[in-house]
C-alpha cells in the first residue's frame, strides 16, 4: 500500500447494537498456547497461521499492524525441464576419476558437463502484506497476543483510554481465506485504515467498493545467471489477492488504494489469494477468477459461522493426539520467558507445547490438494530466501513429514505423495539424460517445477538417492494404514521404478567385485564426490526391501523382485572403522574431530530400520561412537535428528539432552542477539536462519522416546515398543492417539517412569505385539476393537 489515509468523521452518529464486547478469555492450557506480553519485533517473533495453501504471520502491533502472507504456488520461474541433455556421456569418466582418487578432476568435469540446466533451481516467494493502521493506538495497556493451538486462532488484546480492543485471525481451510475480526468494547471506538502491498516490483493496488485488490507478476529469480553463466528462466506466474471489509456500525471511506473504517464497533476482513499456477507444467490459471469465486463462497456467512467451521475442520486433525506431561506455575509465563529458562527449569509443559506445535505447523502447511511443506513450511517474507525456501531432499523435506503418520496426521502427508509422483515423471528424463538408465531419479533438491537434476555444485549436488528416500514415506503410509489400493496404485509404481534405476546404477567395487556400490555420489553434505557412500547403500537396501515386499503383497513382478533380492544381497554392508565408529564411506577415513551438521551414514539407524541395539548391537554401538564424535550441538534440524538417533539407541536421557539443546533461544543476550541453532521466540526452528524441519524433527523425536514401531518379528509383524527411551526428566505423563505400524492407535500412561496402562485400538485386525522392559505380550485383535493392558501383562 502506497499510503494509508484515515478520515475521522466525528459528526457521524449511528445506532449500534448493544451486544456486549467479548473480552472474556478462556484459560488456555500452557501446553497448547503461545503467548506474549509485547508485539513481535521481527518476523521470527510473529505468529504463524495457515490453511495448507495460504500462510500468514501476525505481528500483533497495536497501531501499525502488519500481517504478512504467502500463497504456496507463488514462485519465481516457469515450467522447466532441468535435465542436461547428453550428460550421461561423461558418467563413466567421472566414475573412473573417482576410482583413481582424482576427486578434484571429477568435481571439475561434473560441474562442466553433468549438472542441471541452469545450475540451480527457483525460489518460493512472499505474496504481500495486509497493513492496518489504528490511529491513537501507540500507547496501550493490558497487552497480550497469543496463538491458541486448540483452535488455530491468533488473538491480540489491549486497552486504549479505557476502551478494550480485540483482534482474532485464523486461516480457514474450508473457506480458503484468512479471516480477521476486529472488535472494540464501545460503540464507535473502532477506527482504522486497511491496505495491501507487495514486495514484488510489478504490482498494483486498487479499490472496488468494499474490496482492496492487489494484482501483480512474480519477480524473476534474484540471480540473473547461474554459476555456469547461463540465465535462470524468467518468471511468468501472475497473482491476485483481494481483501474485503465488512463492518458493524460506522462507515467505510474509500481511497485510491486503501479503505478506512470509521466509528465502528466491529469489523471483519476476508483475504483471498491465488496465482496462475495449475501444475508444474501448466500456469494457465486465472487468479482473478479464483479470487472472485473464493469471495463469492464467503458471501452471507456470519463471522461466528466461519470461525466454528474452521475450528471444527482443524480439530478433526489436531484433537486426535494429546500429550500431558504436567505443568506448574512456571508454565504460566510468556512463551519467550519460558524458552529462555527452559535449559535450567526443564518445564515439561514446554516439551508438550513444542510437540503439539509441530503438529499444528504440519496441519497449517500441508493439506490434501496443496503443495508439500517446503524448507519454511508455507511462511516466507524474503524475495531471496535462504536456500530459496524450496525442497531440500537430502534430509529436510523428509524430516518435515516424519511426524505425519505417527502423530495421526496421515492426510497431511498427501501433498508429499503427490510430489513424489510428479518427480517420478520428471525424474525419468533425468535418469535417461544423466545416466542413460530406465526408471526415475531425483537428486538433493526440487522446487515447484519438480526439478530432478543435480544442482549447485558437483561436490554435493550429484547425489542420486533423493527420490529413493522420499519413496520411503509412501511405504510408511502403507505400513500404518494397510491401504492396499494406495500400495497398488500409488506407492508400488514409484518404488518399482526407483528400484529399476538403482538396480542398474550399482556397480562392482574394484577392490571387492562381490560388492555393489553406488556412485558417483556423496555423503550429504560432507567429503565431496565419492564412490560408495554408506548412506546411499542404506537407502537403496531399504528401497529394494520395500519394493520386494510390496511385490509379494500384490502378487506381481516375481522375476523383478527376485532380481532385486540378488542385487540387494551384494550391496556393500555397513562397516565399523578404526575408532569403533560407523564408517561414512567405503574407506576408513572418518575424522573423529568432524562436527558436521549432517550425520548421513546413520540413516540406517533413523529413519531407516537396519540398525538397532536389539537387532544389530555392534552397529548400534558404532553409531554411538559416531554421535560422540559429532557432538550434541549443530544446527536446529541437526539437533532434532539427533533426538531421534538417541531415542532409537534407547538412551532417553541423551535424547532429552539433545531436546534441551534444541530448546534454547536462537537469539538472546547470551548469543549477543546473533542467530544460533535453537528456536526463535515464536518457537520456529533456527538452522539458523529459520528452517521448519527442526520443528517436525522434534515432534518425531518425542514420539520415538515414548513409542517405536519399526521393528518386526520373524513373521513380519510389528512390535509396538512402549516407553523405549523414556527420559528420567519426563517421569509422569500420558500420550493418546499416536499410531503404530501395523494399524494400531495407542494411549500410553506412565508414572514415576513406570508404565501404568496402555490402551490399544486395532484398526486393521492384525496381530498385536507389544514390548516393555524386555518383556512382550501378543494378542490376536479384531478391527475396531480396543484392548487394555497394564504392568502385570508384562511380567
Amino acid at each position: 500500500m502506497k499510503k494509508l489515509r484515515l478520515i475521522l468523521i466525528l459528526s457521524l452518529t449511528i445506532l449500534f447494537s448493544c451486544a456486549r464486547f467479548s473480552d472474556t478469555e478462556k484459560k488456555i492450557d500452557p501446553s497448547l498456547s503461545l503467548w506474549y506480553d509485547k508485539p513481535a519485533a521481527e518476523w521470527t517473533e510473529a505468529l504463524p497461521l495457515g490453511n495448507g495453501r495460504i500462510g500468514a504471520m501476525v505481528y500483533g502491533e497495536p497501531q501499525n499492524e502488519t500481517i504478512q502472507f504467502n500463497e504456496e504456488t507463488l514462485w519465481s520461474g516457469q515450467p522447466h525441464d532441468y535435465a542436461n541433455s547428453g550428460a550421461h556421456n561423461y558418467l563413466e569418466e567421472i566414475r573412473q576419476l573417482l576410482w583413481e582418487g582424482k576427486q578434484d578432476e571429477a568435481h571439475e568435469l561434473g560441474n562442466q558437463q553433468f549438472m542441471s540446466q541452469p545450475f540451480g533451481q527457483l525460489s518460493y516467494l512472499p505474496f504481500g502484506n495486509i497493513e492496518l493502521n489504528f490511529p491513537g493506538h501507540k500507547e496501550v495497556t493490558s497487552y497480550k497476543r497469543q496463538l491458541n493451538l486448540e483452535n488455530a486462532v491468533s488473538s491480540v488484546f489491549y486497552e486504549v483510554d479505557g476502551v478494550k480492543f480485540k483482534r482474532e485471525v485464523f486461516a480457514s481451510a474450508p473457506d480458503q481465506a484468512i479471516v480477521i475480526r476486529l472488535e472494540a468494547s464501545e460503540n464507535g471506538a473502532l477506527n482504522f485504515a486497511a491496505g495491501l502491498d507487495s514486495p514484488h516490483s510489478d504490482y498494483e493496488v486498487s479499490v472496488d467498493g468494499d474490496q482492496i485488490i492487489l494484482k501483480g507478476k512474480a519477480n524473476n529469480y534474484h540471480n540473473e545467471l547461474g554459476r555456469d553463466g547461463k540465465p535462470y528462466p524468467k518468471s511468468k506466474l501472475t497473482f491476485e489477492a483481494r481483501l474485503r471489509i465488512e463492518h458493524e456500525g460506522g462507515g467505510l471511506v474509500q481511497f485510491e488504494d486503501s479503505i478506512a473504517v470509521v466509528n465502528a464497533r466491529k469489523a471483519t476482513l476476508f483475504l483471498v489469494a491465488a496465482t496462475s499456477f495449475v501444475n508444474y507444467a501448466d500456469i494457465s490459471g486465472n487468479p482473478e477468477e479464483r479470487c472472485i469465486e473464493s469471495l463469492a463462497n464467503l458471501e452471507g456467512k456470519h463471522y461466528q459461522t466461519l470461525k466454528d467451521k474452521h475450528i471444527e475442520d482443524y480439530r478433526k486433525l489436531f484433537n486426535r493426539v494429546s500429550l500431558n506431561l504436567g505443568n506448574s506455575e512456571i508454565s504460566e509465563r510468556p512463551t519467550d520467558q519460558r524458552l529462555t529458562s527452559f535449559y535450567e527449569d526443564e518445564d515439561p509443559s514446554l516439551v508438550s507445547l513444542l510437540f503439539q506445535y509441530g503438529r499444528y505447523l504440519l496441519i497449517s502447511s500441508s493439506r490434501p490438494g496443496t503443495q508439500p511443506a517446503n524448507l519454511q513450511g508455507i511462511w516466507n517474507d524474503r524475495m531471496a530466501p535462504p536456500w530459496d525456501s524450496k525442497y531440500t531432499i537430502n534430509i529436510n523435506t523428509e524430516m518435515n513429514y516424519w511426524p505425519a503418520e505417527m502423530t495421526n496426521l496421515s492426510e497431511c502427508a498427501e501433498p508429499l505423495f503427490t510430489m513424489v509422483e510428479d518427480l517420478s515423471q520428471t525424474g525419468q528424463n533425468v535418469a535417461k539424460e544423466h545416466y542413460n538408465l530406465e526408471g526415475w531419479v531425483t537428486h538433493h533438491n526440487t522446487d515447484l517445477w519438480r526439478g530432478a537434476a543435480p544442482i549447485n555444485h558437483a561436490n554435493h549436488g550429484i547425489w542420486p538417492t533423493g527420490g529413493a528416500w522420499l519413496s520411503q514415506h509412501l511405504w510408511w503410509h502403507y505400513q500404518y494404514s494397510g491401504d492396499k489400493g494406495f500400495l497398488k496404485n500409488r506407492a508400488y509404481p514409484a518404488l518399482k521404478e526407483a528400484s529399476r534405476f538403482f538396480a542398474d546404477y550399482l556397480v562392482p567395487w574394484p577392490e571387492n567385485p562381490e560388492w555393489l556400490v553406488s556412485g558417483p555420489s556423496n555423503s550429504p553434505e560432507l567429503g565431496g564426490l565419492v564412490m560408495g557412500p554408506t548412506m546411499d547403500h542404506q537407502i537403496i537396501r531399504e528401497l529394494f526391501a520395500n519394493t520386494i515386499e510390496a511385490a509379494e503383497i500384490l502378487d506381481v513382478d516375481e522375476d523383478f523382485a527376485a532380481m532385486l533380492k540378488s542385487k540387494r544381497e551384494k550391496i556393500a554392508p555397513n562397516q565399523i572403522g578404526k575408532y569403533g565408529q560407523l564408517q561414512e564411506w567405503l574407506e576408513d577415513v572418518d575424522d573423529p574431530n568432524e562436527k558436521h551438521r549432517h550425520v548421513s551414514h546413520l540413516w540406517g539407524l533413523h529413519p531407516g530400520n537396519e540398525i538397532h541395539p536389539i537387532t544389530t548391537p555392534e552397529l548400534a554401538e558404532a553409531c554411538k561412537v559416531t554421535l560422540s564424535h559429532r557432538g550434541d550441538g549443530g544446527t536446529g534440524w541437526s539437533r532434532a535428528w539427533k533426538i531421534n538417533f538417541w531415542a532409537r539407541l534407547l538412551d532417553g536421557d541423551h535424547a532429552f539432552l539433545l531436546l534441551k539443546n534444541l530448546m534454547v533461544p536462537s537469539k538472546s543476550e547470551e548469543t549477543n542477539y546473533e542467530d544460533k541453532g535453537g528456536l526463535y521466540f515464536n518457537l520456529f526452528d533456527a538452522h539458523p536462519p529459520f528452517q521448519i524441519d527442526g520443528n517436525f524433527g522434534a515432534t518425531s523425536g518425542i514420539v520415538e522416546m515414548l513409542m517405536q514401531s519399526h521393528l518386526r518379528d520373524e513373521n513380519g509383524d510389528f512390535y509396538q515398543d512402549l516407553l523405549p527411551a523414556l527420559p528420567s526428566k519426563l517421569q509422569t505423563g500420558k500420550i493418546s492417539g499416536i499410531k503404530g505400524r501395523g494399524g494400531f492407535e495407542l494411549d500410553i500412561t506412565w508414572e514415576n517412569e513406570k508404565l501404568i496402562t496402555v490402551k490399544v485400538k486395532s484398526l486393521l485386525g492384525n496381530k498385536l505385539h507389544m514390548r516393555y522392559m524386555d518383556k512382550s505380550v501378543s494378542s490376536e485383535t479384531i478391527a475396531g476393537e480396543t484392548y487394555l493392558f497394564g504392568p502385570k501383562d508384562f511380567l
